[in-house]
């Protein structure tokens, strides 16, 4: 019988989600979907545009944070 989660890391942390998850579904679902929210996976900044198509993999390493404007 296959699995219907997946294996991800989110800062750090193991995390189960549903295998069919975006990056976008992800954000939803942690209450996490602010302004200013930024976004790698496996070290690679997915921009904002892309998240509703962006399906996390098992394994897949995320980086959550808050992009900071200023110089």
């Amino acid at each position: 019988m296959k699995s219907k989660h997946i294996n991800i890391v989110l800062n750090d942390q193991p995390l189960e989600v549903e295998i069919a998850i975006t990056a976008e579904m992800l954000l939803q679902q942690l209450n996490r979907h602010q302004p200013g929210t930024a976004l790698a996976i496996n070290q690679v900044i997915i921009p904002r545009t892309d998240w509703e198509t962006c399906q996390l993999r098992e394994g897949d390493n995320i980086l959550l944070f808050q992009a900071i404007a200023g110089g």
